[in-house]
């Protein structure tokens, strides 16, 4: 299994590199997000790991191109550690966001846990109005046209669908898309709220699909 790792020093991508490989993941190294890209294209990635700060393009625009060819996770490693640049981050399609320095112990489970999740496990097709959830390739079409959706983002549609006209509470969704043990922050549902709206609503400001119900969370209506 391919890990990108797109990092600027060296000594710090040697050691993450290393524990990588004794977990059994071949790591494919790049040192500037234009290199990233370039092996994004030559290479079968199944999970990125990005830092920041990189030579030429940063990891914010890296994170934003991949996103929009593959839904693959994308984890982001930074010292930039403000609200904003995570919400930055997570807005533009990142599955978890880490601040350095990071205990390499969670970066393994967070690993895990994003390339678990991203492993098919369903055979079947749902169909809500224009919305077609492949369970089986994990695919998303809207109107007939694939929308490519971050794991995040399909597993909060599929929360959704699966829950039609039932007001969930902001607990329960965060909990069962991100798990109880997770180390991202709540703030950020509602930015994975915002995406899909983007994607999926006629006008995401006066969504009709998913609703705010104020003091509880959000409630999914299926619309033809």
């Amino acid at each position: 299994m391919n890990i990108l790792l797109v990092e600027d020093n060296v000594e710090l991508a040697s050691l993450v590199s290393l524990f990588l490989q004794r977990e059994g993941y071949n790591v494919i190294y790049a040192n500037s997000g234009e290199e990233g890209l370039l092996k994004m294209q030559t290479n079968d990635i199944s999970l990125a790991i990005l830092d920041i700060t990189l030579p030429g393009i940063d990891g914010f625009e890296v994170t934003k191109r991949i996103r929009q060819i593959n839904n693959i996770p994308i984890i982001i490693t930074s010292a930039k550690s403000t609200k904003e640049d995570k919400l930055m981050g997570y807005s533009l399609g990142a599955d978890d966001y880490f601040e350095k320095p990071f205990d390499i112990d969670i970066l393994l489970f967070k690993i895990k846990a994003n390339l678990r999740r991203n492993i098919v496990v369903k055979e079947h097709i749902t169909i809500s109005g224009p919305i077609k959830l492949d369970h089986d390739a994990r695919r998303v079409f809207f109107k007939d046209k694939e929308v490519i959706c971050t794991i995040k983002e399909y597993e909060l549609l599929s929360l959704f669908i699966a829950n039609e006209n039932k007001s969930l509470d902001k607990n329960y969704i965060f909990n069962e898309v991100w798990g109880m043990d997770s180390y991202s922050e709540f703030s950020t549902l509602t930015v994975h709220i915002n995406k899909l709206r983007e994607k999926f609503e006629d006008d995401p400001k006066n969504p009709k699909r998913i609703k705010t119900i104020w003091g509880v969370g959000y409630r999914y209506e299926k619309i033809d």
